[in-house]
């Protein structure tokens, strides 16, 4: 028999954290749940989950902790957060700490399960790159590690950050829209009106990661009124 896709939802109230876990058995997946940060993380740890479900407002280790944390020891495992509706800021940092999506709180239970559904899908996709993008003579990045060399320094790549680079780099000769990274990089369709900062959130802290000066780009380059492009040679 195969084995179903592993979903860890991480919520303390009982409520949201049951009702969510009744949706994705009734979708075919398996699901485990816990009511707070610590012992979300342990069993986030254990690696037996294709994505986690992450809410912010946690008791014992909020969500942004769990996240580092977990990030800090496997940079390949999908994240979604849940965050309150009115929680811009949040979303910025949940974003920069390596989240792959964001949901607000109230969520339509019907999108939810296509972020996870589009989460799961760029994942598996990512998981067959085996590619290395080399941007002049700056920058290195292994796709199938998820690290490279910057400025001679070593770092380490979220597998939606090297996606992003692998998209960028296969339509080069144009630029991509914000609007084209959601539905071919997140698998977003295209009547979901969804926000396009998700976008932009990745692409500066990619350029913190790949440009000798972020705030002046040389490779991830914006054209105005069109998108982004990458540059192999600045």
């Amino acid at each position: 028999m195969q084995r179903k896709t592993g979903i860890l939802i991480i919520e303390d109230e009982a409520a949201i954290r049951n009702g969510l876990a009744d949706v994705f058995l009734y979708h075919g997946y398996a699901v485990d749940t816990a009511a707070d940060g610590v012992s979300g993380l342990e069993k986030a740890l254990t690696g037996g989950f294709e994505l986690v479900l992450l809410d912010i407002m946690l008791p014992g280790m909020d969500g942004f902790e769990v996240c580092d944390r977990l990030r800090a020891v496997d940079p390949e495992q999908p994240i979604i957060m849940l965050t309150a509706k009115s929680g811009d800021e949040e979303i910025i940092r949940g974003l920069t700490l390596g989240a792959d999506d964001y949901v607000a709180k109230p969520f339509s239970v019907t999108q939810l399960v296509l972020r996870v559904k589009a989460v799961l899908r760029r994942a598996h996709a990512g998981q067959q790159l085996q590619h290395t993008i080399r941007l002049g003579d700056y920058c290195d990045v292994d796709c199938l590690n998820l690290c490279g060399l910057s400025g001679g320094r070593r770092i380490g790549f979220t597998r939606k950050e090297v996606d992003i680079l692998h998209y960028l780099r296969a339509n080069s000769a144009r630029p991509v829209s914000r609007e084209e990274l959601l539905n071919k990089v997140w698998g977003y369709g295209k009547n979901l009106g969804l926000e396009t900062r998700t976008v932009d959130i990745h692409i500066a802290k990619l350029r913190r990661k790949i440009e000798p000066d972020p705030a002046q780009p040389r490779y991830l380059v914006t054209v105005r009124g069109a998108g982004y492009r990458l540059l192999t040679e600045a």
